[in-house]
């Protein structure tokens, strides 16, 4: 795979800087897991050249129930990842952004929980110990595009497209006391989120999401990531300063200029996000 990896390396690049929807790279041949995760490597390591820094990563398809409705075509069903970058995440100047949409394709938002680590994770760590590395949880909206036609492709379609990473938003930073570490799990699976569209005509409630119920909590989202990585040798493991942006709650909504969505927690001291689009 690998001359063919750096291939389609090139050509999703090219896409994503020309703004064009093109046929999913499973439609040619067949393409695993691994050889995807092949492919995001080289994006990487040409996004790096080319002057971009990874800062992160995002984690993708932890809520299990919502799959159906990404138009995911195989049976694959598992989280994913990809890096993020200096150049596709920004912060919310006291949780009130506006965010242009040029350029960006067939874009839908997702509120997600975003974390900083503050130490390096142990190979080996239990969540709670992943909990104690944290330095701080934010809430933030992650703008998600998909350059293959009306939203259709395999998992391993989706890691090769940069993850479906298009720009992350984040919120207000909170730093996580040691007592809050120590409960996070708990105070997470108690949270809710409402996710609201408004217009200069009209304002409505799009989606509403709890944490997701078969990992439990973003925390356990992070933790999968930190255990995937361990098997993939060609990427960096997690490391301190990195941002982890954890999975959407609610069904990823489309978005067009003119809209501005706003979220509001319950169950959790985190302040909703108010972003315009243009």
């Amino acid at each position: 795979m690998s001359s063919q990896a750096l291939r389609y390396a090139h050509q999703l690049l090219d896409a994503r800087a020309q703004s064009r929807i093109i046929p999913r790279i499973s439609e040619s041949e067949p393409l695993s897991v691994e050889d995807a995760y092949e492919i995001a490597h080289n994006i990487r390591n040409i996004r790096v050249a080319q002057g971009e820094q990874p800062i992160g990563r995002k984690i993708g398809f932890v809520v299990r129930k919502n799959w159906e409705r990404y138009g995911i075509i195989d049976d694959a069903r598992i989280p994913t990842w990809a890096p993020m970058y200096d150049t596709t995440v920004r912060f919310a100047e006291d949780n009130h952004g506006a965010q242009s949409l040029t350029g960006a394709v067939q874009p839908r938002i997702e509120p997600e929980i975003v974390f900083k680590l503050g130490k390096t994770p142990a190979p080996g760590a239990s969540l709670i110990e992943l909990a104690d590395c944290l330095e701080w949880m934010a809430h933030g909206f992650e703008i998600v595009v998909c350059p293959f036609p009306n939203w259709e492709f395999t998992v391993a379609d989706s890691i090769a497209a940069f993850g479906l990473h298009g720009t992350l938003i984040v919120g207000e930073p909170h730093v996580l006391s040691s007592a809050t570490k120590h409960h996070l799990p708990q105070i997470l699976a108690s949270a809710s989120v409402s996710l609201s569209c408004n217009t200069e005509s009209s304002s409505v409630l799009r989606a509403a999401g709890f944490c997701n119920d078969e990992m439990d909590s973003p925390l356990h989202a992070l933790w999968h990531l930190h255990q995937l990585l361990q098997k993939q040798s060609r990427f960096r493991q997690l490391q301190a300063g990195e941002i982890i942006s954890t999975g959407t709650w609610t069904d990823a909504c489309p978005i067009e200029p003119g809209q501005t969505w706003t979220t509001a927690f319950s169950g959790v001291t985190l302040p909703g996000l108010t972003v315009s689009f243009v």
